[in-house]
């Protein structure tokens, strides 16, 4: 199929743009360091009483985050079935969209002593966010030609990298302002409401230029249950019949529970390991995401000449020597030595990788998914791929961390890197058609 118009693709790319906010300002930097300041001020504590056990609150919160991607990975095999089926897409990414962004909002009376309401907001978003990316994720092979989708992914990376940095640039000069008022709470708070306006406002624009999705069923009195179970059967079988595509999908979800996990945990181990201030840890986020979006551009550029599989292979072996690197980092800073310096060459090597890694990711499995108009249902089993990846990555971290520290769960993620080298390796020799550029 021909690539759509300009204005369509700009739409689409402009979700990236919309709810990247939300994976970086609430997920990666701000409420992490909320989360475990306001716990330990509430409770006088790192360890703080949930549902009748205490938890560490680091842990805690890793644990909240594997819950909330636990249930989105089990909805959305149905959700996006039931969207192939009906054609209505766009409507479950509206739905999954205004509910991440109420939930952020929410969070701005989130203050320690009502942690279920924290949490509750937590969940809600983190669902909203993914919900609506599989939906969002689907429309790449219907908007792009299959030439044109490594440098559309990463179009749509690259202008959430831009826009999320935006907004932490925003919310980091509410937090100085508001500290030197006197209130270093309040910076944050505001940052929260920001996010929610900011994402589904942004999100308009995507809505308004999309176009609809056509139903793969002509049938109007299809119980769209049973045909949402039928499609992902109907999907598992043609998985089974595609050797490249099912060993790719195995190494993406071993790597990715390195990737996300690494994403998803770093503030935690900045503020733990390394005690950095909260500024120190939001300058560096924003550095991560202005080299990411080099990264993602990189990547899209190599893997056009060289392949696909082939670019992904070295960086999961980047990403190894990141954990070796970032493991002797805190090594060091248990010995009470300065590793600020540090910590920042590890946060450009990470964006570097970070954006090419998921922009490519992404791009690879629509290459090597089979002509269909159940998009979302295909998609799905990528994204629930990945949601499961993360729940098992962080319980990994929150646990080991619990048990020996955090160090030594950083060190953990290198087996899933190297599982997921000898997949991509086993896929790439399996591979005999001519889908990537060699």
């Amino acid at each position: 199929m021909p690539t759509a118009s300009k204005k369509v693709i700009n739409g689409w790319a402009m979700y990236d743009w919309a709810n990247s906010v939300y994976n970086l300002v609430i997920t990666t930097t701000f409420f992490p360091i909320y989360f475990t300041e306001v716990t330990k001020n509430t409770f006088g504590e790192n360890n703080v009483p949930f549902l009748g056990r205490t938890f560490k609150n680091s842990a805690l919160y890793l644990y909240t985050a594997a819950f909330a991607y636990l249930l989105i990975a089990l909805l959305l095999p149905i959700l996006s079935s039931i969207a192939d089926t009906k054609g209505n897409k766009k409507r479950f990414m509206q739905f999954f969209c205004y509910l991440g962004g109420l939930s952020c909002m929410g969070l701005f009376w989130f203050r320690g002593e009502n942690i279920e309401w924290g949490l509750m907001c937590f969940v809600l978003a983190a669902i909203g966010y993914i919900g609506s990316l599989v939906f969002y994720n689907s429309y790449l092979p219907e908007i792009a030609d299959i030439a044109d989708q490594d440098r559309i992914s990463a179009k749509g990376f690259s202008m959430g990298y831009i826009g999320s940095v935006i907004m932490q640039v925003i919310g980091f000069g509410l937090v100085l302002y508001f500290e030197r008022q006197g209130n270093p709470t309040m910076g944050l708070l505001i940052t929260f409401l920001l996010v929610g306006c900011w994402w589904i406002g942004f999100a308009q624009i995507t809505f308004r230029r999309l176009p609809p999705s056509l139903p793969s069923t002509s049938s109007s009195d299809t119980n769209f249950i049973t045909q949402g179970f039928r499609e992902l059967k109907k999907v598992f079988i043609q998985l089974g019949h595609i050797p490249v595509l099912k060993r790719y999908l195995t190494a993406f979800f071993f790597y990715s529970m390195g990737v996300q996990t690494v994403m998803l945990a770093a503030t935690l181990f900045a503020e733990k390991m390394l005690h950095l201030p909260a500024t120190n840890q939001i300058i560096t986020l924003i550095l991560i995401q202005l080299v990411a979006i080099i990264g993602a551009m990189i990547m899209s550029r190599l893997s056009a000449r060289y392949g696909n599989l082939q670019i992904l292979m070295v960086v999961v072996i980047f990403w190894v020597f990141i954990c070796i690197a970032t493991y002797f980092v805190a090594d060091v800073a248990e010995k009470g030595m300065n590793v600020e310096y540090y910590f920042y060459t590890l946060a450009v090597l990470v964006g570097l990788v970070m954006g090419g890694i998921q922009s490519l990711s992404r791009s690879t499995y629509s290459k090597l998914m089979p002509k269909t108009k159940d998009t979302a249902s295909f998609f799905s089993f990528y994204d629930v791929a990945e949601k499961v990846a993360i729940v098992i990555g962080m319980i990994t971290f929150g646990y080991i961390d619990e048990m020996i520290g955090m160090k030594y769960s950083v060190l953990a993620l290198i087996l899933f890197f190297i599982i997921g080298l000898a997949f991509l390796q086993l896929a790439r020799m399996k591979n005999k058609k001519n889908v990537f550029t060699v």
